[in-house]
Order: structure tokens, then C-alpha cells, then sequence
């Protein structure tokens, strides 16, 4: 049986998840978000408790069945907590500031990039001097907080000889040594 699959998920007060032709819908402070379920997957509520249900051993069954439980669980945790992600720009003339939804980044190029983000993630922008610009994102929405992190990421991926780029904060660079002079 699957591990994480079995487990139950704690439905904390103030969040409401209802389920209506196989589409789960939590409500919470946060926000509402909803998610189609497989149409063999089974989703019991009861008593401040949700567990899925799988019909069989097969491995696509086994496989849905956690999928399912972890995208509920980070739903319920979403509009309860929110997810909060700290991008850090690392380099010489590495810029991060924003208008509203527009985030706009100076990394090293002949141009500015300026990218529009979802109405769902909350931007902020530090810039302190002697310190690494960081860009904060914070979202009830997992999912997407991870996919606008990731395109913000792959504009300058931190790179192993001197950890340029944008990286998340606590993040660890791999770093390799440069040449080494031949004798």
C-alpha cells in the first residue's frame, strides 16, 4: 500500500473542501483552489479528515493513489499557511525590482528582462546595499509558485565556477576549482 497514500490529511479549521463531479474545491483564507481527481480514485471526508481510496493493486492505481493525497494535502496546507519561496541574485550588477505584477531583472545581458506574473503570487523585491537583490514570492498554489520560480531561475541558472546567478535562498552551488596551472 502506498505510504504516503494512506495517510490522512488534517483539515484545519476555516478551510472548507468539498467535492463535486470528481473536482476537489478547498476554501481558506488564503484563497480557493481545486484540482480534478482521477475518476477511479475515491476522496472521503469525514469529521475534519480526508483520505483517498484506491480501487486496486495495479501500479497505476498505486501510483495515483499518493499523487492524489500530496496534491490534496499541499491544497489544504496552501490556503491555510501559503507557500513562500526567496529567489537570491548573486553577481556583479545583478539587479530585481518590480511595478506592481511586473517584475523586472538586470542579469548581465544587453537587455532587461520584464516578466508579468499570475494574479495568484505576491511579489516583493529587497535590495540592500552589501547584500545579495532577493525576490519574494508567496502563493497559496504550490504548483505554480514552483513553475514561476523555475522560469525566473532559468534566466541565469547559477553556474559551478564562481555561483553567479539566481539561486534559492539556504540554496547550496556545487562549486568546481578553475584551471590549475600545469607544472
Amino acid at each position: 500500500m502506498s505510504r504516503i497514500g494512506k495517510l490522512p490529511v488534517q483539515i484545519p479549521s476555516g478551510v472548507t473542501v468539498t467535492q463535486k463531479d470528481g473536482v476537489v474545491t478547498v476554501k481558506g483564507a488564503k484563497g480557493e483552489l481545486s484540482q480534478r481527481v482521477h475518476p477511479d480514485m475515491k476522496v472521503n471526508i469525514d469529521n475534519g479528515v480526508l483520505s483517498v481510496e484506491r480501487p486496486s493493486d495495479e501500479r497505476n492505481h498505486r501510483a495515483l493513489h499518493g499523487l492524489y493525497r500530496s496534491l490534496i494535502n499541499n491544497m489544504v496546507i496552501g490556503v491555510s499557511e501559503g507557500y513562500k519561496k526567496e529567489l537570491e541574485l548573486v553577481g556583479v550588477g545583478y539587479r530585481a525590482s518590480n511595478t506592481g505584477r511586473l517584475l523586472e531583472l538586470s542579469l548581465g545581458f544587453t537587455h532587461n528582462i520584464y516578466l508579468e506574473l499570475p494574479e495568484e503570487i505576491a511579489l516583493e523585491t529587497k535590495s540592500e546595499r552589501n547584500k545579495n537583490p532577493l525576490i519574494i514570492l508567496e502563493s497559496a498554489d504550490k504548483q505554480l509558485l514552483g513553475q514561476v520560480c523555475s522560469k525566473i531561475r532559468s534566466f541565469r541558472m547559477p553556474e559551478p565556477y564562481k555561483g553567479k546567478g539566481i539561486k534559492f535562498v539556504g540554496e547550496a552551488i556545487r562549486r568546481k576549482s578553475g584551471k590549475s596551472a600545469a607544472k
